[in-house]
């Protein structure tokens, strides 16, 4: 086809015509682009503003009585609580991480499509649907009377750990699906064994998934209630060790908001509501903290 033939009035007009079109067709996908990132915006707005109100609404209906002696109190305090707490958010995940983190490498690391992967598989989402008063009644017949461990913070601990190991499970898989194969690949051509290339490559690299499976699973803990009722008991004492019964301070804002039998425990139920979600910072930020130094020794060692 020649020059001439190329350039003729109706062929320019049908160029211009498909260019128009082109240009149409990236003006409406500009359109659709910039109208979802603002409804992501104005989502993200929304659960922004409906944390800010929440916080604040729970930090003005205290009522003046959060200060150092309603925390640090024994007897007309919560420190038995805080205490207790601390006990099964500590001992829950002792107990879940190790087991879930290692059953996340193999389910990603060293399993194929067997049958036994596909009912473990299976077994790790039924774990994750199963309601926490299930849980409660199996912890109290399981741990507290068939293992003699009676209303105690083990008892509790044992239970939850066991209900957020699907969490650690679940996130930390997907954390170390996320890594590329190069990384290991790179490593097993260095010379490394593959336990080598897991511990010293994949989970370093994972490590921003773990420390998210973490607090999930310690948000999970804290706020349960119905199987620490059942298991850790409501004894309002300052426990020594972890074989003791305690209250958590789940427990404590449903004793409270339970019997409302006073003009003022509403008031000190958000006061406990307050340290419960300073606790909770608390522990995210320490654990974050932790995990950031650990992976900067680990790569300055490496």
């Amino acid at each position: 086809m020649s020059y001439l033939e190329k350039n003729t009035p109706q062929r320019q007009f049908k160029n211009v015509l498909r260019g128009s079109a082109e240009a149409r067709r990236i003006f409406k996908r500009k359109i659709f682009d910039n109208l979802l990132y603002a409804i992501m915006a104005l989502a993200m707005a929304v659960v922004i503003v409906a944390l800010f109100f929440i916080i604040i609404y729970i930090f003005k209906s205290q009522a003046g009585f959060l200060n150092f002696s309603f925390i640090l109190g024994v007897e007309k305090g919560i420190l038995p609580m805080i205490v207790t707490t601390l006990y099964v958010v500590l001992v829950s995940i002792a107990i879940a991480l190790p087991v879930g983190l290692a059953t996340a490498i193999f389910l990603n690391e060293y399993s194929g499509n067997s049958s036994f992967i596909r009912i473990l598989r299976l077994a790790i989402e039924t774990l994750a649907g199963i309601p926490s008063i299930i849980y409660g009644l199996f912890g109290l017949l399981v741990f507290c009377r068939v293992m003699n461990f009676g209303q105690s913070i083990i008892a509790g601990s044992l239970t939850l750990s066991i209900m957020i190991l699907p969490v650690i499970i679940r996130t930390t898989e997907e954390s170390l699906k996320s890594i590329p194969d190069s990384f290991r690949e790179g490593s097993l051509a260095l010379g490394a064994t593959k336990l080598q290339t897991i511990f010293f490559v994949v989970i370093p690299s994972a490590l921003p998934g773990i420390v998210t499976s973490v607090i999930l699973a310690i948000g999970r803990v804290v706020g349960e209630s119905a199987p620490v009722l059942l298991t850790v008991g409501l004894t309002r004492n300052l426990p020594k060790n972890i074989f003791e019964s305690g209250r958590t301070l789940t427990i404590h804002l449903y004793e409270l908001t339970k019997e409302a039998i006073n003009p003022d425990d509403f008031a000190i139920a958000f006061a406990t509501a307050s340290v419960l979600i300073i606790l909770v910072v608390v522990i995210n930020t320490a654990t974050k903290i932790i995990t950031e130094n650990f992976r900067k020794k680990l790569g300055e060692t490496l």
